[in-house]
């Protein structure tokens, strides 16, 4: 049976150069990067390499870029950070309401801390306003943090006019771009951005591992406590062969950016309109144009998502129904709640994310597939009513 993978919104395989790049890191090179003998010695030189790898694929310094365990980590230590250390300025933080949990979750803990969350609404396309994010701003407010590209309907925010907002103001400005790294264009000074957050099994480098961009002179307050690692802002041995398989999966996708992005726009179209052409009464949801190269969120009127997807699987395709951190709620997507598409669309919705193993008979296929698996279904549940 044909396997064709749909889901690289939600993890990647770690390609085999990188692979290669990090198991010395597992062996002969193992030292800690903290040891000061030849062993650590190299170890942090990998370490380091790695940073600035990173630093100049954002147009940011090294010592600007610190390494996380995770996404997740990352957008914690950046919200939770400043919050802690800005506290006695202010106590109001602006996000938006379709966030990942990293971020709508940890801005939940802090209101429990005492701190005041506005969550901006969304357009239609899931799009923030730059307008909503101006209005939203009082003189308490400390932080706005809105992600650069959406996760679940790919939707991508202009968030160099609202760092520009944030930086007339005085308010520092960070964004979640787990999703967008490496996909598209990220020039931290150039897009007004303070705090950014970076993951690297999104391009084809290890789970495990994250990084967290700090410009230089922001105040934050650490996440974990313990030795001196990242320079006072990390505790924690670092993960080296993480990294070093960070820095190096980095390194590819910027050389393959500009073709691959065309290329996962063509697959992209050609997906949609197989499906619009060859189905009935389909939903596009997210922006028509200021979108993830790679991903499609489509709904399919009078049908379970989970139940495509079961079907699908079935049939050796692997696609999902939003973030993989949510799959098993059974609640509707909040994204696509907080962007007015009513419920019974909302639990129909499917999302396709495509990487870099897919080809156009791996589109056509599931073309051909899907519309029997929605006809059936469709079938199924007249007959239940």
């Amino acid at each position: 049976m044909r396997r064709v993978y749909l889901d690289h919104n939600a993890t990647t395989p770690v390609r085999e150069e990188v692979l290669a790049a990090m198991l010395p890191y597992f062996s002969e090179r193992f030292g800690n990067a903290s040891s000061v003998h030849s062993f650590g010695r190299e170890a942090r030189r990998a370490l380091e390499e790695a940073r600035e790898t990173i630093a100049r694929a954002i147009g940011a310094e090294p010592s600007e870029v610190l390494f996380t365990g995770s996404g997740t980590e990352a957008d914690n230590t950046a919200i939770k950070g400043v919050a802690l250390a800005q506290r006695e300025k202010g106590r109001h933080i602006i996000t938006s309401k379709v966030e990942h949990k990293a971020v709508l979750e940890t801005c939940k803990f802090l209101e429990k801390q005492g701190f005041r969350v506005t969550y901006l609404p969304v357009d239609r396309t899931g799009m923030v306003s730059p307008e909503s994010v101006e209005e939203a701003i009082e003189e308490d407010t400390i932080l706005v943090s809105v992600m650069h590209a959406n996760n679940e309907v790919g939707t991508v925010n202009p968030i160099a006019r609202i760092g520009a907002i944030c930086r007339e103001r005085g308010i520092l400005f960070h964004t979640d771009a787990v999703q967008s790294f490496c996909k598209l264009p990220i020039q931290v000074r150039e897009m007004n951005i303070d705090l950014a957050s970076f993951s690297a099994h999104k391009i084809y480098g290890p789970k495990g591992v994250g990084a967290l961009f700090v410009r230089r002179g922001v105040r934050f307050l650490p996440l974990l406590h313990g030795g001196e690692h990242e320079r006072n802002r990390r505790a924690g041995t670092e993960n080296v062969p993480g990294i070093v398989g960070f820095a190096k999966a980095v390194e590819l996708a910027l050389a393959e950016r500009e073709e691959e992005c065309q290329r996962l726009t063509r697959l992209r179209d050609r997906l949609w309109e197989g499906i619009r052409r060859r189905i009935e009464r389909v939903h596009l949801n997210g922006h028509p144009t200021e979108r993830l190269p790679g991903t499609l969120n489509v709904s399919f009127e009078g049908v379970e998502g989970e139940s495509i997807l079961l079907s699908l699987d079935l049939k050796g395709v692997a696609a999902s129904s939003g973030s993989a951190c949510t799959s098993g709620s059974l609640s509707p997507s909040h994204v696509l709640a907080a962007m007015g598409i009513p419920p019974e669309l909302a639990q129909s919705a499917v999302r396709f994310s495509l990487g870099r193993s897919n080809t156009e008979e791996d589109i056509d296929y599931t073309v051909e597939i899907l519309p029997e698996i929605v006809a059936r279904l469709r079938q199924m549940s007249a007959l239940e009513v």
